[in-house]
């Protein structure tokens, strides 16, 4: 970790030797369909939706949707890349460096997400290894802000790592796990903002500690989780014989993400409320004849135990919402989605179980219904693309 931080704070100039990991045709060859979609603004969806109040988080998230869409359907139009297949190049990619790079990176995600990486074993290779370099990414930038090293973090660190995700794209990576994520961007259509937005989020957890409603907490969670859909899609493909929309497949993607962060928020309600985060609408708090010193006492009341009860039924419903696209996915890249979305569920039956305890009691799935989840999430896999759409 302290060496995320050091590349953060003291980035140094590339070096040849990250160079010659990323496959290159004169420069940096980017996939094509990011050349072709157009779009009426430079400006981000999410930062100009931003400058019009009026519009819903979910409006100003939707507009990003659409952008990822289009860019897979063009893919869709197009004859598929085989990915199996090195691209020709000048002589300079080091392809012995850019396979240590990828294994590196899945040795980090069989370390951290073990039941992830099982189920991404049942991906092709190219899609396997392009997942773990989208995991390794998306786990330094979230332990910028919540590792151990998180109280030296600055804002100004956060916009150096955002120069680094830039240079990334462009085909200029400063270390090896850079590499890895730099070679996936060139070989599939994955935009950068939701990379950028993930930022916005670290962003955010800097400078905010409270959410005054549930649209401002939806856009929190669009930036630190519903992001991590958007940036796989592109990776994890869509079923040739899917007859969902695109559009409805990265919604799927997005309601997965945000169940997943809501999760996260009610499992963790005491451990953030030690650290003087409240997580929770203040609005549906209130509601609720609950305010911040309830939080901080920690004391589970009839009160608490119909909030949560309120909450939960919420995250419910968008992990109901993201069943509805995982049976669209490529075949081979449905496991590993269906075991998430199986075992953070859960996480919510836990807490139901320790009486809504979230104050004292950390909900956790144990290790046999984990394992009695795989078959289960397995079976899903193998059903085939469904009828919802």
């Amino acid at each position: 970790m302290a060496g995320v931080l050091l590349w953060v704070v003291c980035p140094k100039g590339n070096a040849t030797a990250l160079l010659s990991l990323i496959p290159r045709s004169g420069k940096h060859k980017r996939c094509r369909v990011h050349q072709k979609v157009k779009f009426s603004t430079g400006v981000s969806a999410i930062s100009s939706a931003v400058a019009n109040p009026a519009r819903s988080s979910e409006e100003k998230v939707y507009d990003v949707v659409l952008k990822q869409a289009a860019l897979v359907k063009e893919q869709r139009g197009k004859q598929t890349l085989d990915l199996g297949t090195r691209t020709e190049t000048d002589g300079f990619t080091d392809w012995d460096l850019l396979n240590e790079a990828y294994d590196r990176c899945g040795e980090v995600c069989a370390e951290y997400a073990k039941t992830f990486y099982l189920g991404t074993l049942l991906m092709t290779p190219e899609r396997r290894r392009a997942v773990w370099a989208i995991y390794v990414w998306c786990r330094r930038t979230d332990e910028l802000v919540d590792g151990p090293n998180a109280s030296h973090i600055t804002p100004r660190a956060l916009d150096r790592w955002e120069k680094r995700l830039d240079d990334l794209f462009e085909g200029r990576p400063y270390d090896m796990l850079d590499a890895a994520l730099s070679d996936t961007v060139s070989k599939y259509p994955v935009d950068i903002q939701p990379f950028k937005d993930m930022i916005e989020g670290m962003r955010l957890d800097l400078r905010k500690s409270r959410y005054m409603n549930f649209d401002e907490l939806y856009l929190y969670c669009y930036y630190v989780a519903g992001t991590v859909g958007l940036m796989s899609v592109p990776v994890m493909g869509i079923a040739p014989e899917s007859k969902a929309s695109v559009e409805s497949v990265y919604n799927a993607a997005l309601a997965l993400g945000i169940a997943n962060q809501l999760t996260n928020i009610l499992r963790d309600v005491g451990e953030d409320a030690r650290r003087g985060r409240i997580y929770l609408p203040q609005d549906e708090l209130a509601r609720f004849g609950l305010s911040d010193d309830d939080i901080f006492r920690g004391q589970v009341t009839d009160k608490w135990r119909n909030f949560m009860k309120d909450q939960i039924k919420r995250a419910r419903m968008f992990f109901h919402e993201a069943e509805k696209g995982v049976s669209e996915l490529n075949a081979a890249s449905r496991w590993p989605v269906w075991a998430s979305l199986l075992l953070y569920r859960q996480i919510l039956d836990a807490i139901e179980e320790n009486d809504y305890n979230n104050f004292s009691k950390r909900a956790y799935v144990g290790k046999v219904k984990k394992f009695a989840s795989l078959p289960v999430a397995y079976g899903r896999a193998l059903m085939g693309t469904s009828k919802l759409f």
